[in-house]
C-alpha cells in the first residue's frame, strides 16, 4: 500500500466522532463525564443515535461518505477516495449552514472530529491522484491550513461584510442604500471650493451612479461600498492645500509607511549590534528590545503622556526652568508615530535576528579575499542576503501600524486613522457596523498592496546562505560608519525605553500619580493579594481570575500558532501548487484587519449555529491563533529563504517524505523562527486588547480588558501594577521558551574572543 493511501487513522477518528462523541455542542466540556450519563439523550447523543432515535435524518449522508471512503482505501481507488471525501466534506458544511437553529444546535466534538477526518481524507485523495508529488503530508497540510483559514478568517470577515448590504433589520434594502449614496457626507466636495453645495457635474455623476447601481445586484453592492469608502473624511486631501485635514485613509497610509521604515531601520540596527559587534551588554539590549512587545499596548502611550503630556514631567521642567508654556504636542500623528515605533520595533528585530545570523561568513570572507573592504562586503554581500528579512520586517511593521488601535485611541487627538474610525462606528449609539465593514475594506486594500509590493521586491532573486555543508567562516566586523550609525540609532532608543518604562511603572508604587507620591504597595495587594484559608492558599486579589484565564489560554494558543505558522511557511517556500499566491495572502489576511473588526466579525459568525462558540474559551484561543499566525509565517519564510533546497532534495533522495524532512532537517535550522513565533504569539495573546474586547465573558475575562476597566474607573495604580506583573511573567516565559527550543547550530568556528571565554571557563 502506498503512502498516499495511509488514511486509515483519519477514517478511524471520523468513525469515532460519528458513533461515540456528542455530535452537538455541550453546555459543559466534552472532557467531563456528565454527557456519558445520558449518552442517548437528544443533546448528548452521537450522530448515529441522532439518526436512529431523534430523527436527524440529514446526518446520514455524512456516514455514507465515511463508508465509501473506507471502501476506496480498501480498494486503493484514488478517484473514489477523492470524490467521496470532497462530497462528504461539502455536504457536512452544507447541512450545518442550511439547517435552521430550530432544527439543530451548534456542532460539537463529534462533528469537529468528522469534519477534520473528511478534510484529511481529501488530502490523502489528492496525494493518491498525484497532486503535491504524491506526498500525503503536504497535501493534508495544505487542505488543513486552507480549511482553518477559511473557517476562522474568511468566514467571519465575509459575515461582517455582508452587513454592508443590509438595513438595520438585516434585510436587503435598496431604498436605504440610495439614502446612504446620496448623502453629502459621502460625495460632497464643497470644501475644495469653499462653497456648500456641489455643481451640476457632480450631481450628474451622482445621479448616473445611482442609476447604474439599480441595474444589477452586483452594481448596487459595488456602488454601496464605493459610497462608503469615498467620503472626504476617509480620502480627503484638504491637508495638501491647507483647507482641511486629510482623510483617515491617507493618515493611516502615511503613518504606516513612516512607522514601517523606522521599525525596520531600528530592528536591523539592533540585530547587527547583537550579532556583529563587541557590545558588552547584548543581553540587556535583548531584554530592552522585547520589553515593548511584552507589555499591553497602552503602557508606552501612558509613559509618553506622563513624560511629555501637558502635565508631564518634561513640560513641567521646561515651564519651571525656562518659562515655556506646556503644550499638547505629543497628541497627534507625531505622538502615535513615536509610540508605534517603540511598540513595533521588537517585531522587526525578532524577524531580522534570525536572518542576520543566517548570513554565511564564508561568502563575506570570499569577498574580502577578492580585496573588498568591510564596507563593500557589507553593502554588496551581507546586506543583499538580508533582504528577505528586511522586506518581511517592513511588511509586518506596516500591517501592524494600520491595524493598531491602542496607540491612536490614546494619543491620536484630532488625528484620525482607520482603526479608530472603525471602533467609533462599532461603539456609536447608532451601531454603524456596515460603515465599519466598509472601512475594513480599505485596510484590506492597503495590506494587499503592501503584500504584492513586497513580493515584487523579492521576486526572481535567490538568498540562499545556509547550504548542506558546514560553514567555518567568522562574521566580519561591521564597518566603522555602519557601527556608529547602529549605535547612534539604537542607544537613544534603548535609553528612552528605560525612561518610558520607569515613568509608566512608577505609578504602581505611589498613592496617586500627579497628586500624592507617597510610596505604597497597596495596588499590588489589591490586585494580587494572597491569603491562607482553612483549605490552603486563597487567591484573594481581584485580578487573579483574569490572570489565570489569560495565562492558561495564551499557553494553549502559542504552540498552536507556532505550529501553524511554521507549517504554512514550509508549504509556501518548499512546495509549488495551484493557488499558492491566494493561499499566502489568506494567511496574512487576519493580520491586516483591525482587532475591533475581528472581534465583531467573530461575534456575528460564531454566535449562532452551526459553529456556536461565543462566550467560550475556544473562541478566544481561535481568535489569538489566527490573529497572530502571520508573524510565524513571515519569520519562517524569511529563515527558509536562506536554507538551500538541496537539503530537501538530499532528504528525498534517501527516501524521506515531507514530514520527515521538515522534522529532521529543516526544524533544527529554524530555531530562531520557532522562538520568534512562540514568543510573539504568547505575548500578543497576553497583551491583546481590541481583538478580544468583544469576546470576553464573565467566565473568561482577559487581563487587558480588566486593566482597561480599571483605567476607565480611574484606578490607575492597580492597572499599572497589573502591567508590571505581566511584564515580569512574560520575561520569565521568554527565557523558558529560549531554553526549551535552544539555538541554531551552523557548524561555524568560534571567534578568538569566544575561544578566550571558553578557555577561561575550562580553566
Amino acid at each position: 500500500m502506498t503512502r498516499a493511501f495511509r488514511g486509515w487513522r483519519w477514517l478511524a477518528l471520523g468513525v469515532a466522532g460519528f458513533v461515540i462523541l456528542p455530535w452537538y455542542a455541550l453546555a459543559d466540556s466534552v472532557l467531563g463525564i456528565a454527557w456519558l450519563r445520558n449518552w442517548t439523550g437528544k443533546d448528548t447523543a452521537p450522530a448515529f443515535l441522532q439518526i436512529a432515535l431523534h430523527d436527524k435524518w440529514w446526518l446520514a449522508p455524512t456516514a455514507l461518505a465515511l463508508i465509501v471512503a473506507g471502501y476506496a482505501l480498501r480498494r486503493r481507488h484514488a478517484t473514489l477516495l477523492l470524490w467521496s471525501a470532497a462530497t462528504g466534506l461539502a455536504y457536512f458544511f452544507a447541512q450545518g449552514f442550511v439547517t435552521t437553529p430550530a432544527m439543530q444546535p451548534g456542532m460539537g466534538a463529534g462533528a469537529a472530529l468528522v469534519g477534520a477526518a473528511l478534510a484529511m481524507l481529501l488530502g490523502c485523495g489528492l496525494a493518491a491522484r498525484g497532486w503535491f508529488k504524491g506526498d500525503a503530508f503536504v497535501a493534508c497540510s495544505v487542505v488543513g491550513v486552507t480549511a482553518l483559514v477559511a473557517l476562522f478568517t474568511f468566514y467571519p470577515v465575509a459575515k461582517i461584510l455582508v452587513q454592508a448590504l443590509q438595513d438595520t433589520a438585516g434585510a436587503f434594502a435598496p431604498a436605504a442604500l440610495l439614502d446612504r449614496l446620496s448623502s453629502p457626507r459621502i460625495w460632497g466636495v464643497g470644501c475644495l471650493a469653499g462653497g456648500t453645495r456641489c455643481g451640476v457635474v457632480w450631481n450628474t455623476v451622482i445621479l448616473a451612479t445611482l442609476c447604474a447601481a439599480l441595474c444589477t445586484l452586483l452594481g448596487l453592492a459595488f456602488a454601496l461600498l464605493v459610497a462608503r469608502l469615498a467620503t472626504s473624511k476617509i480620502w480627503g486631501l484638504g491637508c495638501v492645500t491647507g483647507a482641511t485635514r486629510c482623510g483617515v485613509a491617507w493618515n493611516t497610509l502615511l503613518l504606516a509607511l513612516l512607522c514601517a521604515a523606522g521599525c525596520t531601520v531600528l530592528g536591523l540596527a539592533f540585530a547587527l549590534i547583537v550579532t556583529r559587534s563587541q557590545f558588552r551588554f547584548k543581553r540587556a539590549l535583548r531584554v530592552l528590545s522585547v520589553l515593548p512587545i511584552i507589555t499591553p499596548p497602552f503602557v508606552i502611550g501612558l509613559g509618553l503622556i506622563l513624560l511629555f503630556g501637558r502635565s508631564g514631567l518634561v513640560n513641567q521642567l521646561l515651564e519651571w526652568a525656562f518659562g515655556i508654556e506646556p503644550t499638547r504636542w505629543i497628541y497627534g500623528m507625531q505622538g502615535i508615530l513615536v509610540a508605534q515605533v517603540f511598540a513595533f520595533t521588537p517585531i522587526a528585530f525578532l524577524v531580522l535576528i534570525g536572518v542576520v545570523e543566517g548570513v554565511s561568513p564564508t561568502l563575506e570572507e570570499a569577498a574580502q579575499t577578492l580585496r573588498a573592504d568591510r564596507w563593500r562586503t557589507f553593502v554588496d554581500v551581507s546586506l543583499p542576503l538580508m533582504r528577505p528579512g528586511i522586506a518581511n520586517a517592513f511588511l509586518i511593521s506596516f500591517i501592524e501600524s494600520i491595524a493598531d488601535f491602542g496607540n491612536p485611541i490614546l494619543l491620536g487627538g484630532n488625528f484620525g486613522v482607520l482603526s479608530t474610525e472603525i471602533f467609533f462606528s462599532v461603539v456609536a449609539v447608532s451601531l454603524e457596523q456596515k460603515r465599519a465593514a466598509a472601512l475594513g475594506i480599505v485596510l484590506l486594500v492597503l495590506a494587499l498592496v503592501a503584500f504584492f509590493v513586497q513580493r515584487r521586491v523579492l521576486a526572481g532573486r535567490l538568498y540562499t546562505a545556509v547550504a548542506g555543508k558546514g560553514d567555518a567562516g567568522l562574521p566580519i566586523e561591521l564597518p566603522p560608519n555602519v557601527s556608529r550609525a547602529c549605535y547612534a540609532v539604537a542607544m537613544p532608543w534603548a535609553l528612552m525605553t528605560i525612561v518610558l518604562y520607569a515613568m509608566a511603572l512608577a505609578g504602581g508604587f505611589v498613592e496617586n500619580w500627579g497628586r500624592d507620591y507617597t510610596p505604597t504597595l497597596k495596588h499590588y495587594v489589591k490586585a494580587f493579594g494572597i491569603e491562607w484559608g482553612p483549605h490552603g492558599i486563597l487567591w484573594a486579589g481581584a485580578a487573579w481570575g483574569s490572570f489565570w484565564t489569560t495565562l492558561r489560554l495564551s499557553a494553549i494558543a502559542a504552540p498552536l500558532t507556532a505550529i501553524l505558522g511554521i507549517l504554512t511557511a514550509y508549504l509556501l517556500t518548499r512546495q509549488r501548487f495551484a493557488g499558492q499566491t491566494a493561499f499566502e495572502f489568506g494567511t496574512m489576511l487576519s493580520f491586516a484587519i483591525p482587532g475591533t473588526v475581528i472581534g465583531v466579525s467573530y461575534i456575528l459568525a460564531f454566535n449562532v449555529p452551526p459553529i456556536e462558540i461565543t462566550g467560550t474559551a475556544m473562541i478566544l484561543v481561535a481568535c489569538n491563533v489566527f490573529r497572530n499566525m502571520p508573524v510565524g509565517v513571515r519569520a519562517g519564510m524569511a529563515s527558509m529563504a536562506q536554507i538551500d533546497k538541496s537539503l530537501d532534495e538530499a532528504s528525498a533522495t534517501l527516501g524521506a517524505r515531507g514530514l520527515t524532512t521538515l522534522r529532521r532537517v529543516l526544524m533544527p535550522l529554524l530555531k530562531p523562527a520557532i522562538v520568534a513565533a512562540l514568543v510573539y504569539s504568547f505575548v500578543r495573546a497576553m497583551t491583546t486588547v481590541s481583538a478580544v474586547i468583544f469576546l470576553v465573558s464573565a467566565e473568561y475575562e482577559w487581563a487587558t480588558t480588566y486593566i482597561i476597566n480599571r483605567v476607565v474607573n480611574g484606578d490607575y495604580g492597580v492597572a499599572i501594577a497589573y502591567c508590571s506583573v505581566l511584564i515580569v511573567l512574560m520575561l520569565v516565559v521568554i527565557g523558558l521558551i529560549q531554553l526549551a527550543v535552544g539555538t541554531r547550530r551552523l557548524g561555524r568556528r568560534a571567534s578568538p574572543a569566544q575561544l578566550g571565554e571558553l578557555g577561561g571557563t575550562a580553566a
